[in-house]
């Protein structure tokens, strides 16, 4: 199985409106952290997911969480 590439060890915190949204997988888009198709001919796929309402989102950069898209602090062990 292949490897995300670590974008961050930190987590990035956005305000979010309601809506769909695509958050990268593979860690090689250049709209971090959202996807922008970089994953093309990988075996990573964006994730979506939904924000109901407007609200503070930490997203996980390091690839690694295992509540993704939502960091969880495992960028400590990266």
């Amino acid at each position: 199985m292949a490897q995300p590439k670590v974008t961050d060890t930190k987590p990035i915190v956005l305000d979010l409106d309601p809506g769909s949204y695509y958050w990268c997988s593979c860690g090689y888009s250049g709209k971090q952290p959202f996807c922008d198709g970089s994953h093309q001919g990988t075996e990573f796929v964006p994730l979506k997911f939904e924000v109901e309402t407007k609200k503070k989102v930490a997203l996980c950069q390091c690839k690694v969480s295992q509540n993704p898209p939502f960091c969880d602090g495992s960028h400590s062990k990266v």
